[in-house]
């Protein structure tokens, strides 16, 4: 017989009554009956019971045994009576009657119980990941990542493209981010860095002629956290095809993420309802920092047991939305189409108003949205002033509306509106005259956006127009190449430094470069930005001429990209790409609302791994080997 184990804790079945095994794993739960013992004993496969009785030698050792220690028990399998069978455990009608008893590792008192799934706070677990990460929850949503990375690269390889691993010290190059420097030991004052991404190493493996290249890659950049994304690394499926157009790079993708969703959409998923504080806490207090900015005051999730259904997957092809148009119908290039609620311009007829802080607003090139929300008329005055409150919160002056019921209007801006204006505002689209309401969003173009994606999303919670069960991707498309800095008013790169421009080298010499769109995308799902992506711009002289669009002369470009640049001049085919990221995949399928809930080892909000004490110092050795002297910033002071 083996030493640890015969079977697993997920394998015993009613198969094996009357069969001696043998089993090692985890003491998750301990129930003293005080004539037996009974033992969960859990491993990575499962959970199984574990019966000692007290007449065994070993019983009073079990007994004061803490939770998680470690144990082999050897015993016999018997049938569980009808009375204690556990369906909700595979291992449920049966149980191991201990007839041999080791320990393998003891445990200290546990900073949280294992077993316990109630939430805990998530400083104290990312210190003690390696607890955490026996929990049931994390762990299968560790698992799940494994699967779906597994399922991409199987999907991959079907559709003839081939894994490469790109280099990870690299040089440093401006892609929109910090970089993560690493000092050089046999260069003093030299420094490589950390790649942003592999842009420019997949760009050149298309120049050097493998056709079709995919990789699981490891990203770094020197970015602040978010509920969707991770500090300082995360993944990305990296994907590059030559002789490819944009709609070859989305046939791709559809192709790939459509039947990877599906794949996964059968698995149980974890339901979340949204409380007020006081009425629950959050399995991740930043998830619930992030959900309170769009709700009304301090919220929080909690787990609310699981969704069996299967859920709803957009097939392809995916709607594709210009860049500007999704500014105009959602406030933002990342819309959740889970539900309507699509602006309106209305700046011409807000500008006609009498209404004074609007039509200065106006004069002074602001802008004017409205948004037709049906079934909202008949909520209560307070829920006007919260939405009115939560508005001033985003730094809006407040929130006008017009409601409409059984055809009759009412609301604080009918004053100002004319009669003639007031039948205008009935007829346009979408204006529910039974039981709807209009909100205005006014002000400056750059303050009017996110007003108008937070009022939105606000809505849909409060109106709980969010269908569970969805996964709706589309494309964001026709990006601006250029834009100008509102300070500084100089032109430069808006997106990708490295994509075509519509129109070529005839569109740079030509058109307004702020008139010039590229061959750029974004896939979002849910509201959450996968991925972006480009037709590369593979000519040299277009890319002299982008950079100098945007105030850098070839010397620059020939310093910062040489090797890319030199490589175009051998002969470069057309190729464009896209890089989904992996993480948020990943947190999309476990329906979890952080990121962090689907990395194994991740940092805290302020990029400190807790669990390995990271960043720290070194040594004045270390230092001195790579030619670096620290210098604190003033009012510093080392902890």
């Amino acid at each position: 017989m083996h030493p640890y184990r015969t079977h697993t804790c997920g394998q015993a079945r009613k198969e094996l009554i009357g069969s001696e095994i043998r089993l090692s794993g985890w003491v998750h739960r301990k129930r003293d009956h005080g004539h037996l013992l009974f033992i969960d004993l859990r491993d990575h496969y499962g959970v199984t019971q574990v019966v000692i009785q007290p007449e065994s030698a070993f019983f009073d050792v079990a007994t004061h045994l803490k939770p998680e220690s470690v144990i082999t028990v050897t015993g016999k399998v018997v049938a569980r009576t009808a009375e204690t069978a556990n369906a909700k455990l595979p291992t449920g009608d049966i149980e191991l009657v201990a007839e041999a008893f080791e320990i393998q590792s003891t445990s200290e008192t546990l900073p949280f119980l294992v077993a316990d799934p109630n939430p805990v706070d998530e400083s104290i677990r990312l210190q003690y990941r390696f607890l955490d990460l026996r929990r049931d929850e994390l762990h299968a949503n560790i698992i799940l990542r494994s699967r779906i990375i597994s399922s991409i690269r199987r999907r991959m390889t079907e559709l003839e493209f081939n894994e490469f691993q790109t280099p990870i010290l690299t040089a440093s190059s401006p892609e929109g981010a910090r970089d993560f420097i690493v000092p050089s030991r046999l260069h003093p004052g030299k420094f490589y860095a950390l790649p942003q991404a592999p842009q420019m190493f997949k760009q050149l493996l298309m120049v050097s002629g493998f056709d079709r290249y995919f990789q699981i890659a490891a990203c770094f950049r020197d970015e602040d956290a978010r509920a969707d994304r991770s500090p300082g690394e995360f993944y990305q499926l990296d994907i590059e095809m030559s002789y490819a157009t944009q709609d070859d790079v989305f046939a791709v993708l559809e192709g790939l993420l459509v039947p990877l969703f599906e794949e996964f959409a059968e698995t149980p998923k974890p339901k979340f309802s949204k409380l007020k504080s006081g009425q629950g806490i959050s399995t991740d207090p930043e998830a619930a920092r992030e959900m309170a900015k769009s709700m009304n005051g301090p919220s929080v999730l909690v787990r609310d047991g699981y969704d069996e259904s299967r859920w709803e997957v957009t097939q392809g092809p995916f709607p594709r939305i210009p860049y500007l148009e999704a500014l105009l119908k959602y406030g933002t290039d990342k819309p959740d189409l889970r539900f309507g609620l699509e602006f309106q311009d209305a700046t011409k007829f807000i500008a006609a108003m009498s209404l004074p802080p609007f039509q200065e607003a106006i004069k002074e090139g602001g802008i004017g949205r409205i948004v037709a929300v049906p079934n909202a008329a008949d909520k209560s005055r307070k829920f006007f002033q919260d939405l009115e409150d939560f508005m001033k919160r985003q730094g809006a002056p407040g929130l006008g509306y017009v409601s409409y019921k059984d055809g009759e209007a009412k609301g604080p801006l009918l004053k100002f509106m004319s009669p003639e204006q007031q039948a205008e505002l009935k007829a346009m689209p979408g204006v529910d005259l039974k039981n709807g309401v209009v909100f205005f969003v006014v002000g400056a173009k750059g303050d009017v956006q996110p007003w108008q994606h937070a009022l939105r999303v606000r809505l849909a919670n409060d109106l709980e127009l969010i269908k569970p069960g969805v996964f709706k991707f589309c494309w964001i498309v026709d990006f601006p190449m250029f834009e100008k800095d509102p300070d500084s008013g100089k032109v430069g790169f808006s997106h990708n430094p490295f994509s075509m421009p519509q129109g070529g080298m005839e569109a740079l010499l030509h058109k307004d470069p702020l008139e010039i769109l590229a061959y750029q995308y974004d896939i979002v799902c849910n509201g959450i930005e996968l991925s972006s992506g480009a037709v590369r711009n593979h000519r040299p002289e277009i890319m002299y001429k982008a950079f100098e669009i945007a105030g850098y002369g070839p010397e620059v470009v020939e310093a910062k990209f040489g090797g890319m640049l030199r490589a175009f001049k051998f002969g470069a085919p057309p190729h464009a790409g896209i890089a989904p990221g992996v993480d948020r995949i990943v947190m999309l399928l476990a329906n979890q609302p952080s990121i962090r809930e689907v990395i194994t080892f991740p940092m805290n909000a302020q990029a400190c791994d807790l669990l390995m004490n990271a960043p720290n110092e070194v040594t004045a050795q270390q230092l001195e080997d790579v030619h670096i002297a620290v210098k604190l910033p003033k009012g510093f002071e080392k902890k």
